[in-house]
């Protein structure tokens, strides 16, 4: 069975792709900062105590790994802090690209190793990080951070590419979570809908930007 590593998976998306991942019978390995009952109670192998933003976390994360082959590595882990203009704290802009932008960067770049010809990486980013599609404004460093991270997936697939393996940018949707304050989809549907376009990425659509339910979305 492929082995599958998320990031951020004790509650929300990553939980839900960590449950429906599991119940087809793929191997999971659910990392996350701190566990939850949830996720222990999948049965899944769990990797608590890493902070994506942090190297000495992430070195932590790799040597755990060891030499073991990753399939495919979805890269969940975020936040989303709330900001208005005339009253930024740019500090918490800073975190943001920490845990939205370098995250996904840094543990890519520690996994490297264990992905081989035919793995998969999968960025869950936002279209709020479009900017051909923003036509609101505000959420400044979460849509900063989300339109980083965008180029950092693109630069990963040429990075991959000689390798053969494919990489996806995601939006899950508008999911109810905490991050959402509870408004949108399922988490359920919008992992659903992730694992489909995970499914499908393929060194021929490798580097798209895509929505869960199946459209590319405009840069």
């Amino acid at each position: 069975m492929p082995t599958i590593v998320i990031t951020g998976c004790n509650r929300g998306i990553g939980l839900e792709l960590a449950r429906q991942l599991n119940d087809r019978g793929d191997t999971v390995i659910g990392v996350c900062r701190n566990t939850s009952e949830a996720l222990g109670d999948l049965g899944v192998q769990v990797i608590d105590g890493i902070d994506v933003a942090d190297g000495e976390s992430v070195r932590t994360l790799k040597s755990k790994l060891s030499e073991r082959r990753i399939d495919t590595l979805i890269n969940n882990a975020g936040i989303l802090l709330q900001d208005s203009f005339g009253s930024l704290d740019y500090e918490d802009m800073v975190r943001q690209f920490r845990i939205n932008t370098l995250g996904p960067l840094r543990v890519t770049e520690a996994l490297s190793p264990n992905l081989e010809d035919g793995s998969k990486v999968a960025i869950v980013t936002s279209r709020v990080g479009s900017i051909d599609d923003n036509g609101s404004g505000g959420n400044w460093g979460y849509r900063a951070s989300k339109t980083a991270v965008n180029m950092v997936g693109m630069n990963l697939m040429h990075e991959f590419k000689p390798r053969g393996i494919a990489v996806a940018l995601l939006h899950p949707g508008l999911v109810a979570t905490d991050m959402t304050g509870g408004h949108g989809i399922s988490p359920a549907d919008s992992a659903s809908g992730l694992i489909q376009r995970i499914d499908e990425l393929s060194m021929e659509n490798t580097g798209g930007f895509w929505h869960a339910e199946g459209y590319r979305l405009p840069w």
